[in-house]
């Protein structure tokens, strides 16, 4: 097993990978900008490196100061978390040409799922469905004006090299096209340095569903399940939970094997997440009414997922140690032939936003009390004093709950949210609460429109 840690990232996340290397025995490292100094994260790790000033660019982002770290301390392994480098390809790259054990999957598989039209292309070659769309970058706003006429308005303008919920926007018709076009084209280039963009059908009703994969040391790809993750604002996660309610036996089986067909094609290997659109068809009249869903390839995502708890709870495994064991070499801790799940899990993410617009409210902590009971896990990055900084996403924290089914998480999380309190910095949590009395949520028909609904 790898015996010392470099974790490449901040907060919730930090902390996270620290508590399960610790675990093991494993020496932890920490990195973290000037404006991080006094966060939790930085007190846990066995030893912390001060690389840059707030800027990301400056710390986070800074490789040189990232790998002058790792050797200045000996860590053995790096692990990027979840956004800043955890995608970047060449910093994988330069992580292995330096000695370093990379945690996460390899740089051409990072590569081949960056590029969101590649990536469709790659996924319709081996089976895995793709909603009808371009197969190469719209060049110029008139190929965009022809291909949209040729897929059928409603479209959505994506940046090819998005994510996050970043870069893209709906258009009706033409006229919105055109204006839509352009806007993602801008964002783009500024955000991405690449302002390639891809035209795709747009569906005003789906749900967003994905797969939580693992490709293991031995070559096989395992699917650890799905989770629900249509409670979105601006096209950005607020709640996840597994199973998801809309998922019959034999469509979780279908979307098992899609998943494992697209790690397969990239030989992925490490922890991954292929995220798709889950569409209502129209209903058979002719049947007995009761319709059925197709499911389309949005995205791979080539690293540890923010709402990866969700499955750990459903599996009953540690998927950051199962990271680490891959990495390592090692078989994983689990029968890859046996996994099942067992009850219901639901995330909710604490944000330091406003729990109406949803605009960011950073600010000093005067108080926070987590929850602390039955099926009840926080994952924070914060703690009373310290500050949550405008440097950095607004994520605070992540409300886990666990039950038999969705109906005792649901009474969990109810519990939880009341209990949880922060003060100083706004937060979401009366949006939380709000939810988990909706109707439309507790029924479990919901999709990504429901958010826009309630506000």
């Amino acid at each position: 097993m790898i015996e010392s840690l470099l974790v490449a990232n901040r907060g919730e996340i930090a902390r996270r990978i620290i508590r399960t290397a610790k675990r093991l025995g494993i020496r932890a490292v920490a990195v973290h900008s000037e404006a991080d100094t006094g966060l939790p994260f930085v007190a846990e790790a066995d030893e912390a490196v001060c690389v840059g000033p707030a800027n990301p660019a400056q710390s986070y982002r800074n490789v040189e100061a990232i790998l002058a770290a790792a050797k200045s301390t000996g860590a053995q392994a790096i692990h990027p978390g979840y956004g800043f480098l955890s995608e970047n390809a060449d910093f994988a790259r330069t992580v292995e040409a330096s000695g370093l054990i990379w945690v996460g999957p390899g740089a051409d598989a990072i590569t081949a799922m960056g590029d969101k039209i590649n990536a469709r292309n790659l996924m319709a070659a081996a089976g895995v469905p793709v909603a009808p769309g371009t197969t190469d970058p719209a060049a110029d706003l008139d190929a965009a004006v022809a291909a949209a006429a040729e897929i059928g308005y409603p479209v959505m303008a994506k940046a090819a090299a998005g994510g996050g919920g970043m870069g893209m926007g709906v258009a009706a018709d033409e006229a919105a096209l055109r204006t839509e076009y352009d806007k993602v084209r801008s964002f783009a280039e500024r955000m991405f340095g690449d302002g390639s963009v891809l035209i795709e059908r747009y569906f005003p009703r789906v749900r967003h569903v994905e797969v939580q994969i693992l490709g293991l040391a031995d070559g096989r790809v395992v699917a650890l399940g799905e989770r629900e993750c249509s409670v979105q604002r601006r096209n950005q996660k607020l709640v996840e939970e597994s199973p998801s309610p809309a998922v019959c036996p034999e469509l979780r089986s279908r979307f098992l094997a899609a998943a494992v067909r697209a790690g397969e094609a990239v030989n992925y290997r490490n922890a991954g997440t292929v995220e798709c659109l889950l569409v209502p068809r129209q209903r058979d009249f002719e049947g007995d009414g009761s319709g059925s869903e197709e499911f389309f390839f949005l995205e791979m995502n080539t690293r540890l997922q923010v709402e990866h708890p969700v499955t750990e709870y459903v599996y009953g495994v540690d998927l950051v140690e199962e990271q680490l064991r891959v990495a390592a070499g090692l078989a994983p801790t689990f029968d890859p032939d046996a996994l099942a799940p067992r009850g219901h899990a639901i995330e909710l993410r604490i944000n330091a936003e406003d729990p109406r617009r949803f605009l960011p409210g950073p600010g000093a902590i005067t108080t926070w009390n987590e929850p602390a009971s039955e099926g009840v896990r926080v994952d924070s990055g914060y703690v009373a004093g310290n500050t949550v900084t405008p440097f950095y996403d607004s994520l605070m924290a992540k409300l886990i709950v666990s039950g038999k089914d969705r109906t005792e998480a649901i009474a969990r999380a109810r519990a939880a949210v009341a209990q949880f309190e922060i003060a100083g910095p706004k937060n979401n949590i009366p949006f939380f609460a709000e939810l988990l009395e909706n109707e439309e949520f507790l029924s479990g028909d919901y999709d990504t429109g429901i958010v826009s609904r309630m506000r």
